[in-house]
């Protein structure tokens, strides 16, 4: 028997979890606005009368960036080349068999928000649930920051994978990794503030900056990660196939066997 586990948020309309030049802005036609609509189409019909109970049809309107609600980042995102000099893949490049792969949880909640993930972190934690990593498989992070989804709070929380995190779970050959947090990195503001203090360049999205010497991808946004065993799960993460973009849009399942 399969149990499937919905692991990406919903895109809701002027929801505060985003900065606000990102938040997404839905205008909803409704079935009596939709009837009103249909006039055009079917010229001299009487809504009342030709139309079930005077309804029409129901639609949205949507203005959102490919980074809104759960997603998953293509290389094109973190810069123009990847893997050394290679030009890097765009979101309707990304391999399908990426997309789909036996998934591993690490629960980092013990972790403060803003805490750097390290290298010795993710050795620490595969060898705590006793899970030997291959080529293919989907690395989850569960920080708790989904708690705090819908609230500006949600920008700031969580702890974040540093470059050599992200390469150590590259060089392992895995290709797609997610975060319940708003970014695979520490949060940018945090980030900000320890570079204003310290001008120290290589902390700047050091995570994301690691798809230049490693092409991969990751999911942002994630939801209901502890409700995942350690392993033993399987992950559906395809993206909406956008022509040229750096991330697209994902509805995240873990498909778990009982």
């Amino acid at each position: 028997m399969k149990k499937f586990i919905d692991l990406s948020i919903a895109i809701e309309n002027n929801i505060p979890s985003d900065p606000p030049e990102m938040i997404p802005q839905i205008n909803y036609v409704d079935h009596d606005l939709g009837a009103k609509q249909m006039t055009v189409f079917f010229p001299g019909i009487d809504t009342e009368k030709d139309l079930p109970n005077g309804k029409g049809w129901a639609m949205e309107l949507i203005n959102l960036s490919s980074h809104s609600g759960t997603h998953l980042d293509a290389p094109w995102h973190y810069s123009p080349t990847m893997n050394k000099g290679e030009k890097a893949a765009t979101i309707d490049e990304i391999p399908l068999e990426w997309c789909m792969g036996d998934g591993v949880k690490l629960d980092f909640r013990n972790f403060e928000d803003g805490y750097l993930v390290t290298a010795k972190d993710m050795e620490e934690a595969f060898e705590k649930i006793g899970y030997e990593l291959k080529a293919g498989d989907i690395v989850l992070v569960n920080t708790g920051a989904d708690k705090y989804w819908g609230t500006p709070q949600y920008l700031i929380k969580g702890c974040g994978m540093g470059r050599e995190a992200t390469l150590w779970l590259c060089e392992k050959g895995v290709h797609v990794v997610g975060t319940d947090a708003w970014s695979w990195d520490r949060p940018l503001p945090i980030i900000a503030k320890d570079f204003n203090e310290n001008r120290d360049s290589s902390v700047i999205w050091e995570g994301h900056f690691a798809g230049i010497e490693h092409g991969y991808c990751h999911i942002e946004k994630l939801t209901n990660l502890e409700q995942l065993p350690s392993y033993g799960f399987t992950v559906s993460c395809f993206p909406i196939k956008i022509k040229d973009a750096s991330a697209g849009w994902i509805r995240a399942v873990a498909i778990v066997e009982e």
